[in-house]
């Protein structure tokens, strides 16, 4: 079955009389329901890690990780409690039901420990879009859990699901971030001026992506 996406052309003011639906001639790229109705995977990286659903047994190192001075720079968000963490976690789970972002936990695949986190924010499934996102617990960076995580999460948008266009924003500061990006495949494509607001205030963006048949 192809699901068609619906356009809606509002008149002002509104009634039963003057909401006029106009269809798009174009199928939607990924069909509604993809994710919230199914359970959320877990991903193998094949580099001895896992990308896995969020649980509330991680509160305590994702707490540890935003106490991390790098993350809060580059993320701009910090928790003041386990309890707070966990309510970012039930949230995290909230959003692959409503088919708003995905996210997951970078796992050691044998002990489980956390390593990280990677997601693909800002989902687009009439268009087939998405922005990855990505940070590394501070004991394991240099050591490819990013690279190896985003790889993994990328080919499963594009294969296993069939997005179409993937993105990668990140300040033109953040150097390591963008190793990630480049060794991960995910071409520059420009700057995006003052696009991004960080503690020290607006930062100029790097904009690189990836597109399914590159």
């Amino acid at each position: 079955m192809v699901a068609f996406r619906m356009s809606v052309r509002w008149s002002w003011p509104l009634n039963s009389d003057t909401i006029t639906c106009m269809p798009l001639l174009t199928p939607d790229v990924v069909v509604a329901g993809t994710f919230g109705g199914t359970a959320q995977p877990t991903i193998p990286t094949g580099s001895g890690l896992v990308l896995r659903p969020w649980i509330q047994r991680d509160a305590p190192a994702v707490l540890e990780a935003f106490a991390d001075p790098e993350i809060r720079r580059w993320h701009v968000r910090a928790a003041a409690c386990r309890n707070e963490v966990e309510r970012w976690i039930d949230c995290w789970g909230a959003d692959w039901r409503g088919e708003l972002h995905a996210h997951w936990a970078i796992a050691d695949a044998v002990t489980d420990d956390l390593l990280g986190r990677v997601s693909l924010k800002n989902m687009d499934l009439m268009c087939g879009q998405g922005s990855v996102a990505y940070w590394t617990m501070p004991t394991r960076r240099g050591q490819d859990v990013a690279s190896s995580a985003v790889e993994a999460l990328t080919h499963w948008a594009f294969d296993g699901v069939g997005f179409h266009r993937l993105e990668l924003t990140r300040s033109v500061h953040n150097l390591p971030s963008c190793r990630v990006a480049i060794k991960t495949g995910f071409d520059f494509e420009g700057v995006k001026r003052r696009a991004g607001l960080h503690l020290d205030g607006w930062h100029d963006m790097h904009l690189h992506a990836r597109i399914n048949d590159d």
